[in-house]
Formats: structure tokens, sequence, C-alpha cells
């Protein structure tokens, strides 16, 4: 039997604001502030700070980009099983870009109207301790992850756009909400593009052989 081919998602583009509350007495939020992009052939596009990240599923291929030091790095996108009943999309801000483990129970919240959006909602809830984190690809660029333990996930997801819109983590480190604005159009074409005057990354320098004494330098 042929499989399947994923449905096909419609391009969107969406800005975020992760507002982190720590469960520590007398410490300001703070807000961390992102953009996600989707183009009609699903190319994701990520930027967070100084660091963007674009995902290619026709390529398989992650593209880490460092607008600093103006750097590219090229990483193969592994044929890893998807878990069941997790979010189809990772939103920015959620801890470590992915719960640590399978959440032990996945509350239907139904539909609601959040930012001018019919969306669906689903909360996630875990179970600690928290199961060892498996190796996997590298994940996009988010705030920084709050230290803690992960007690549960809400998502509202779009209905139409399928991008998050609101999401809410909760656990020991205190309270993480991201709000998206999420429009359907198309990103700029060169939007999936690398710089020209981008180098790539990680390649170490090979030291250098001991001259004999005696010889000049």
């Amino acid at each position: 039997m042929d499989q399947i081919p994923p449905a096909k998602l419609p391009a969107a583009c969406a800005e975020c604001i992760t507002t982190l509350k720590t469960a520590q007495p007398n410490v300001d939020p703070k807000q961390f502030p992102s953009k996600m992009f989707r183009d009609a052939e699903g190319r994701m596009r990520v930027d967070s700070g100084d660091t963007s990240v674009i995902t290619d599923p026709k390529k398989r291929e992650t593209i880490i980009l460092d607008h600093v030091k103006k750097e590219v790095q090229r990483i193969p996108m592994p044929q890893l099983p998807q878990m069941p009943q997790m979010p189809k999309f990772t939103p920015p801000g959620m801890p470590g870009g992915a719960p640590p483990a399978p959440p032990t129970n996945v509350i239907d919240l139904g539909k609601n109207f959040i930012e001018g959006h019919a969306v669906d909602g689903k909360k996630y809830l875990f179970q600690p301790p928290a199961a060892p984190n498996m190796p996997q690809a590298p994940n996009m660029p988010q705030a920084p992850q709050p230290q803690g333990v992960i007690s549960a996930v809400e998502v509202w997801t779009s209905s139409q756009l399928h991008l998050p819109v609101l999401t809410k983590t909760t656990g020991s480190f205190g309270e993480q909400i991201c709000h998206c604005r999420c429009a359907g159009m198309e990103p700029p074409p060169n939007t999936f593009e690398i710089p020209p005057d981008y180098k790539p990354a990680g390649a170490p320098k090979l030291p250098g052989v001991p001259k004999p004494p005696g010889l000049p330098g």
C-alpha cells in the first residue's frame, strides 16, 4: 500500500513574543521576540536573537545562520519517528524545543477564538521526573530554556494556518507564555536563501607542524 503524503500547509508568517515569568521571587518577567516564516513548499525559518534556522523538508536539511559571525552550518535532517499526540509544530518559547518525555495525558480543549483566529486547543500533561533526553536534531532558536521540570504545555493552534497563536508552558521554573501574530502570506523570496558573504562554520584549523630545532621559522 502506498504511503499517503502529508497534507500541504499554507504559506504563513508570524511575529512572536515569549514572556518568561520565573518562580523566583522579586524577578521581573523577561521577553524574547522571534519570527516564523513558512512557504508553500513547506520550508520553515525561525529568527530569534542573532540566529536563524531554516528547515527544508524536501532537501532534508537544516541550515543554521549565525548573523554575528556570518557563518552557516548545514545539518542533514535524520529520519526520526514522530511521537504520537504531540503538537504538529513546536512553538517558539517551549523549553528545550520539545517536552523532555512523552505526555502522560492529552486534553482536548476544544475550539476558541484568539487574536482574530479560530483555534484548536490541546493541553499536554507531563509526569515528573522527566525521562532522559534522547539525541535529536538541533532545535530552532528560541528564548533561553527555563531550568526545571515541565508539568504542562497548553497550545492553541490556528485552524487555518496551522501555526501556534498562544502557547503556555508551566513547571517548576515558573510560567512561559508565547503570543504569536500570524498572517497567511507568502514570505519574501530571499527568506530561505543563504547570504552570499556567509562562510561555512565548524571547520577546525589544523595545528601547525612543529619545526625541527635550528631551522629558520
